[in-house]
């Protein structure tokens, strides 16, 4: 008998500690983050704007979810506002002036260093799906063990996808089609401790949503901005006239309202958008039939946010608000409170050192971010209250390198080889940046503020035009030259 209890006992021992081998000691990582999604694409920052809506009729019951059960960040931005730039710093928590990409056309050779890295170090699991975007890179994404991605800027449908590399055929919409290969991961290794990066191809243009979605905005009423005067000061530099440019888009705004010339793209990046948030819905579904939920970090961002005629302008790279800033959502049931809400500058740069900080992993030299578990913890000490910007001129586009220091309340925008185009604003009474203060006695306190803490941040972070940046077109006197286009009636 007593041996029988002994037996008894060592098999109720054995399989406890079998059981809770299964159980995560770490989280599972969730890293989901869609392309050129503006901050205010969401329900709940519509609800929020009230009557200063300009898209109330917009709806993310999924994404709202995360905000309420969870962490929404009020004041995330990016450094760089354009894909793989972006997209880079979101892996390596560096500067684009440091980390080898200035533009969309090249691929990021530095990969030995990332989330992805560390996290599989750490015993993580790590898989990556949807949009890679760092050039025409091919091949199994480097950091992840599984990859299910595509080339470039890929197609919304019927989109080749790269099983670790090796290119398959897919049938729907790509988004549709990533959070399936996504969904399935999770399910495979659902007693791993995993990291899955799913990175949407919406709302890039050409604005295409799923069939179910193509005609779920067609009536909504759209209105202007307001702000699509608020005319740029390199406005007959950026119109290249390429057809189906999206800056081109900016040459519009001459013959009549923006929206009037927009309607169908503006209803398609809702559309697609749309989509996204019910793929949103299917990850949670998958969380919740799994019994995953509770130690799952969801984090939701964007790569960058865009313009629908703010400043007559239809496409991002500028320094303005609607362009840098983005969403950022974090769920955490098991750690994190819900509904909170928090105002301190957050950044691209500080993803990757987050993502670390949920595992316990320390983040290497080479990051540049902070971790934003400590704010949302009510921990942190010395947090940043403003942030340099930078962009490089590319080949084929037209928008001019751009320097700016952004703080919690005013915004300081300069073009190398352009001071005549500088531009000041106080966002504490101009939130739409229509006056220009640069020039004007009002704003000198101001500007002399601002460009001792431009200096600061520059010398920070180690500022420079990098090599790799494509050359500016510029003139005998350093200028840039500007094309010769006619503005479209």
């Amino acid at each position: 008998m007593i041996k029988l209890k002994t037996i008894l006992s060592t098999a109720v021992i054995a399989f406890a500690l079998s059981a809770r081998a299964q159980v995560p000691s770490k989280p599972n990582i969730i890293f989901i983050y869609t392309d050129d999604q503006r901050f205010d694409a969401l329900s709940v920052v519509q609800q929020e704007q009230g009557e200063k809506a300009r898209f109330p009729w917009f709806s993310t019951p999924n994404l709202d979810r995360l905000a309420h059960e969870g962490v929404r960040f009020r004041n995330a931005f990016v450094i760089n506002s354009l894909c793989s730039p972006s997209r880079s710093t979101l892996l390596n928590s560096r500067y684009n002036h440091l980390n080898g990409i200035a533009n969309n056309h090249t691929g990021l050779s530095d990969t030995t260093v990332t989330y992805a890295t560390e996290l599989r170090k750490a015993g993580y699991a790590t898989a990556f799906f949807g949009k890679w975007h760092m050039g025409n890179e091919t091949g199994k994404r480097p950091g992840f063990d599984y990859s299910a991605s595509f080339v470039g800027q890929g197609k919304y449908f019927d989109c080749p996808i790269e099983i670790n590399g090796i290119a398959q055929p897919s049938q729907g919409w790509v988004d549709d089609v990533s959070t399936t290969n996504a969904i399935n991961y999770i399910r495979e290794n659902k007693n791993k401790t995993f990291l899955v990066t799913l990175a949407f191809k919406s709302g890039h243009g050409p604005f295409q949503p799923p069939v179910r979605h193509q005609e779920t905005y067609a009536k909504v009423k759209l209105t202007d901005p307001g702000n699509e005067a608020a005319v740029f000061p390199y406005k007959g530099q950026i119109e290249t006239g390429r057809p189906n440019n999206n800056n081109a888009n900016a040459a519009q705004v001459k013959g009549g309202s923006w929206t009037a010339n927009n309607e169908q793209r503006i209803r398609g990046y809702f559309g697609a958008l749309k989509g996204v948030d019910e793929n949103v819905g299917r990850i949670l579904k998958t969380l919740d039939s799994l019994k995953l939920d509770e130690n799952t970090v969801i984090i939701f961002s964007s790569d960058n946010g865009f313009f629908f005629g703010e400043h007559g302008l239809g496409d991002k790279r500028a320094a303005y608000e609607e362009s840098i800033r983005i969403p950022l959502l974090v769920r955490y049931p098991a750690r994190f409170p819900k509904g909170k809400k928090i105002d301190k500058i957050v950044l691209n740069l500080d993803a990757a050192p987050s993502l670390l900080d949920l595992a316990g992993v320390a983040a290497p030299k080479s990051f540049q971010g902070k971790s934003w578990v400590p704010l949302i913890e009510d921990k942190a000490k010395d947090w940043r209250t403003s942030f340099l910007y930078e962009y490089f001129y590319e080949r084929n586009n037209q928008t001019p390198t751009i320097k700016a220091i952004r703080t919690e309340k005013s915004k300081l925008i300069l073009y190398p080889g352009e001071e005549g185009w500088s531009e000041l604003y106080d966002l504490s009474s101009d939130p739409s940046e229509s006056k220009n203060l640069f020039n004007t006695k009002e704003g000198e306190k101001l500007k002399t503020q601002l460009q001792g803490e431009l200096t600061k941040r520059e010398q920070a972070v180690g500022y420079t035009n990098p090599d790799y940046a494509d050359p500016r077109p510029l003139d005998e006197n350093g200028k840039y030259v500007r094309p010769k286009r006619e503005v479209v009636p």
